[in-house]
């Protein structure tokens, strides 16, 4: 019998003797009673018993100790107290399970934590008629799952989410992409937080002296235990992993510095919206307002300001306005002329694949196993309740429920049948014939008749599925659900190392989730006011709402637009306000609000009807490389990608966000369009562009990529860049 079983059994036998003793025993009784331990000698004993002990407390199943008052550990007894081991009953509402359960449903085989989730909700669901196994999911479609993505990355993910638990520190191979350089790090593990996509580890690096984040997928190799002892470091008490999750792109890194950035008042209401938990947006005067916040990255915050256009400006620090200007200008300087390129390296450049289609295509099922202890737990409770009411289960339910292969289940009937405290006290009996499992209980049983405490791996599967979908399954109250969740464990697992932010901006919608997502579930006509980005104008809308879908930039509203007849997506944080008629609306059968869900929410890339080839620097060359299709690679460090769009105003301002490290070479209108957009900005470095009362009308052309149109790819044509071999403009401060 292997070790991990033989200390299984052992753990399962404690927790039975002790619940069924319902009195403080010594530890001699624990040696001579229970099984696994008789055998052993006095030290071997010792040595066991304080390791099961240990490893109970992880799982958060905590035994009293009595000690007398000489302080002899001989003389001390020990205890489990029922509400030390059960699960404090949650009165869930059956909507409230509905959501949690369509949540698993949505997330089954693509959540890296969907099987410790599947146990967790089959012990908060105990005694409860079972919902549906396949709820009417039709409203919510998922682009982001949070699945660990490939192989690898999924046995680092595992690796970490032990070490983060058991407090261990581990080493790895890591590449630093600012200083492209890869060497070995040696981490204190705090925090998993998955954000945009990617799953990343905070904790306290060993070399910097200092807390570091790092991306899973810019690891290599794999990640080892620094030591062998039980634990290695206690997080620090003033840890917080909601800093981390909450912080605006240009806050990664060491804070300071604060900058002033001058809003018109167009967009105002969406950067309070959005970014109000990292700065302050305050009334600045007619038609402004100004939004104060903390940065690192001076760049990123400029790019941030480009992407908004005309409606923001930087108004202090000097240095970073100045930065601002220089950065304008270079965008300018190159977008003028023709472009002058750097030779290629070699006569054919092999296309790469960008490191998000990689992760789809290597998509896997989920990465974190439970612990093999909350498997038996939760499967002796299934079996004694089916025996005490005499009735047969189906072998094959039971694999369908806990997700186990046909030798699993076998393995694990096998070790619950051995599982007793001596002298006939088992827990049960279980056989298999078939597809039906008969279950005889035995009187010990009672211990595991009820549901046990949600282990930590559980309760942060529950919470992370709630944090990743929020507010936007219509059947049913997740947060509600969260809030009973957290009453009952006495903890909010975040605190425990992983936060999974939902998809989008971190800001609060007001309420806006809540409208779309009931006027979607009661299928009534809605009526909104949406800004249109790219165009940098407001329009209202009236449609009649089929999905919620989550992408890489946040949540959409898949709706049929009555005006313009047509299937659209539209970004619930660019709606400004938003309400629910009274008018149903019986759905169309030819709409799919699904379909496309592979392609934009997970890739980021719009639907194209155009290809644009665009020269990235070689300073950004290494993070071109990671989210797109490369083109070329020159001999200076830069690329050439492909970049597909299927409006102008998009690509425009794809490249200022780019703030002057990327250049569109071909086609030459969307290449004019870019110079043309820069020159509109070139006077705007202090203070708004002022913007007239009336909407601009958009070009013809443009389809803003934020109200996607449901359309059929046309296919692009292909424009071969420049061959000029002198290369010049291709830093950038």
């Amino acid at each position: 019998m292997a070790k991990d079983t033989e200390k299984l059994i052992r753990q399962l036998s404690l927790i039975s003797y002790l619940m069924a003793e319902r009195r403080p025993v010594t530890a001699m009784e624990i040696r001579r009673d229970v099984e696994g331990y008789s055998a052993m000698n006095e030290d071997a004993f010792a040595r066991r018993f304080y390791a099961d002990r240990s490893e109970l407390e992880a799982l958060g199943i905590h035994l009293r100790i009595e000690r007398p008052a000489d302080g002899q550990v001989e003389q001390e007894n020990y205890s489990l107290p029922p509400e030390n081991f059960y699960l404090a009953p949650v009165e869930f509402t059956d909507s409230e399970l509905a959501a949690l359960q369509t949540a698993l449903t949505l997330l089954d085989g693509e959540f890296a934590y969907a099987e410790p989730l599947r146990l967790a909700l089959q012990q908060l669901s105990w005694g409860r008629a079972r919902p549906d196994k396949r709820p009417d999911q039709s409203t919510v479609a998922l682009g982001i799952t949070a699945t660990a993505g490939g192989h690898d990355l999924s046995q680092r993910l595992a690796k970490i989410e032990t070490a983060i638990f058991r407090r261990k520190t581990i080493t790895f191979d890591y590449y630093t992409i600012e200083r492209d350089r890869q060497s070995s790090r040696t981490v204190d593990p705090f925090l998993l937080l998955f954000q945009a996509g990617q799953f990343y580890l905070v904790g306290y690096a060993h070399d910097r002296e200092a807390i570091r984040v790092f991306r899973l997928s810019r690891m290599s190799g794999k990640v080892a235990y620094a030591t062998k002892a039980e634990h290695d470091f206690q997080r620090p008490t003033d840890f917080d992993p909601r800093v981390y999750a909450k912080r605006a792109v240009w806050q990664f890194g060491d804070v300071n510095s604060t900058a002033k950035i001058l809003l018109s008042d167009r967009i105002a209401w969406q950067i309070e919206r959005n970014f109000g938990h990292v700065g302050t947006v305050k009334k600045a005067g007619k038609g402004e307002s100004s939004f104060t916040t903390e940065y690192a990255q001076s760049r990123a915050l400029v790019s941030w300001v480009l992407g908004l256009g005309g409606n923001a400006a930087i108004a202090e620090p000097g240095e970073l306005s100045d930065e601002y200007t220089e950065r304008l200008a270079l965008l300018r300087d190159r977008h003028t002329g023709e472009p002058q390129l750097a030779k290629k390296k070699r006569a054919s450049a092999k296309k790469a694949v960008p490191a998000a289609k990689q992760a789809d295509e290597e998509r896997e099922p989920a990465a974190i196993r439970p612990e093999r202890f909350a498997r038996l737990v939760t499967l002796a409770s299934i079996l004694i309740d089916a025996g005490r009411r005499q009735a047969k289960l189906s072998a094959t339910d039971l694999k369908e429920r806990l997700k186990l292969t046909d030798e699993e289940l076998e393995e694990d009937i096998n070790v619950l049948n051995i599982v007793n405290f001596g002298a006939g006290s088992y827990v049960l009996y279980a056989e298999r014939d078939g597809d039906e499992v008969e279950v005889d209980p035995e009187p010990y049983g009672d211990s595991f008749a009820r549901p046990a405490r949600l282990l930590p791996v559980e309760a942060k599967a529950l919470v992370a599925a709630i944090d990743l979908l929020g507010d936007h399954i219509p059947e049913g109250s997740l947060a509600s659900a969260r809030e009973k969740v957290v009453t009952a464990l006495g903890v909010d697992p975040v605190e425990d190392g992983l936060h999974i932010a939902s998809a989008g901006p971190q800001g609060d919608d007001g309420g806006i989730a809540k409208i779309v997502s009931t006027a979607t579930a009661d299928r009534r006509i809605l009526h909104f006011e949406y800004y249109k980005e790219n165009e940098d104008e407001f329009s209202k809308r009236k449609v009649e709402p089929y999905a919620l879908i989550n992408g890489r930039e946040g949540w959409y509203v898949a709706a049929w637009d009555l005006d313009r007849e047509a299937l659209r997506h539209f970004r619930l944080d660019r709606i400004k306000a938003a309400e629910a008629t009274k008018t149903t609306f019986e759905p169309r059968p030819e709409v799919d609000p699904a379909e496309g869900i592979e392609g934009w929410p997970r890739t980021g890339e719009v639907p194209a009807s155009s290809t644009a080839l665009v020269w990235v620097s070689p300073e950004r060359a290494r993070w071109a490389r990671e989210e797109r299709t490369v083109s070329a690679e020159l001999a200076d460090g830069s690329v050439i990608v492909e970049l597909g769009y299927a409006g102008t105003e998009w690509l425009v301002k794809e490249i200022l966000k780019e703030a002057g490290d990327a250049a569109v070479l071909e086609p030459a209108d969307a290449r004019k369009a870019v110079l043309r957009a820069v020159t509109e900005l070139g006077g705007t470095s202090a203070r708004p562009r002022k913007r007239p009362g009336t909407s601009r009308k958009a070009p013809a052309k443009a389809a803003a990529p934020r109200a996607r149109k449901a359309a059929v790819k046309k296919p692009a044509a292909k424009a071969a860049p420049s061959k000029n071999p002198k290369a010049s403009g291709t830093t950038s401060k």
